[in-house]
């Protein structure tokens, strides 16, 4: 049965990696996975047994649900973009409570901690306003290491909570023809993204695993800006 509800969580992780805004991170957070995916992974080889008995299912899942909302969401942002979007503006404001709670596991609340927050959120707008100032790339112009370049990129998307992949791939101008690739497996587009994000996801996992160790709190709350400011990747005419 645990492994079921695994798979189950992996899917919805999955679909993290598809929808705009939502962040997979987020999500293994909610779930309560997060930090023990990161041990998992960068202590693999210390235990394989029992971490390939924790990551199987839900690494399945999040294969299926690649595949899955890929074709899924691409219809729907076609027929229904508006609603769409406000729907996963509704999920982004209903992950906060459980950042909020997590985020004061290991400490107490400090007023200071606000601070990060506010300039995450910060970041996040300015990130918006300069993905609507670049210029639109076509296929044809993606090379083989751009695209690894694209997926070490996104692999920041991947691991760091609140920080969306699919605003990075929106600022490198790949997004649309990602979901496209997805919901056809095409692998002459996905091979090189993939290689890019496998080794971009042992980098960026490292580097949250410090900081949680660290900065616990401040890290999480920071988590909370992004998070927030991706609402505005979303549907940035509403606010702008």
């Amino acid at each position: 049965m645990k492994y079921f509800f695994d798979f189950l969580k992996g899917i919805l992780i999955g679909a993290g990696a598809i929808l705009p805004g939502i962040s997979s991170g987020v999500l293994c957070v909610i779930f309560g996975i997060y930090e023990n995916l990161l041990d998992c992974v960068l202590n693999f080889f210390q235990n394989i047994k029992e971490n390939f008995k924790f990551l199987f299912p839900i690494a399945s899942g999040v294969i299926v649900g690649i595949i899955l909302f890929g074709n899924v969401l691409k219809y729907l942002f076609f027929a229904y973009p508006i609603q769409i979007k406000f729907i996963f503006i509704g999920l982004i404001l209903g992950s906060i409570p459980a950042l909020l709670k997590e985020s004061t596991l290991k400490t107490k609340f400090k007023p200071s901690y606000l601070i990060f927050t506010f300039l995450s959120l910060l970041l996040g707008i300015f990130l918006v306003v300069l993905e609507s100032k670049l210029p639109k790339f076509t296929s044809n112009e993606y090379s083989f290491l751009f695209l690894v370049f694209s997926g070490f990129l996104m692999a920041a998307g991947v691991i760091i909570p609140g920080v969306s992949n699919t605003l990075i791939l929106m600022l490198l101008g790949v997004y649309e023809f990602y979901l496209d690739a997805v919901s056809c497996i095409y692998l002459p587009f996905l091979f090189p993204l993939c290689i890019g994000l496998f080794f971009g996801s042992l980098f960026f996992m490292k580097i949250t695993k410090f900081l949680l160790d660290k900065f616990y709190p401040q890290t999480f709350f920071t988590i909370i800006g992004f998070t927030l400011g991706s609402i505005f990747v979303l549907y940035p005419r509403f606010f702008f």
